[in-house]
């Protein structure tokens, strides 16, 4: 069975940084479009990022030049570098990529920025 995992996600104080991973088992994502998703308390999931298995990266503009996405192609992994994270912020994130035709989610790591 295909599954993607999500960690990384805390407690953070406003202006601080984490970084979230995501890794699969039952397939590989080093040759998938992989992306970030998230849901704050009562709204709906949004997109955050996006890393093409070349590298083209994108971003939401909330996000830009504060969080940064990446791969590692030898651990097979992707991450979301967070910094000068603000409350707004505040959400479970969400790895996704598309898998012959299946949309993927993971199960979603918390994350709180708060003083």
């Amino acid at each position: 069975q295909v599954q993607l995992v999500e960690s990384g996600g805390g407690l953070v104080q406003p202006g601080g940084s984490l970084r979230l991973s995501c890794a699969t088992s039952g397939t590989t994502l080093s040759n998938k479009l992989m992306s970030w998703y998230r849901q704050a308390p009562g709204k709906e999931r949004e997109w955050v990022a996006t890393i093409s298995p070349f590298g083209t990266t994108a971003y939401a503009e909330p996000v830009k030049g504060r969080f940064t996405i990446s791969r590692d192609s030898v651990d097979d992994m992707v991450y979301l570098q967070m910094s000068s994270l603000k409350s707004e912020d505040t959400a479970v994130y969400y790895c996704h990529t598309i898998q012959s035709s299946s949309i993927l989610w993971g199960q979603g790591t918390q994350v709180t920025v708060s003083s």
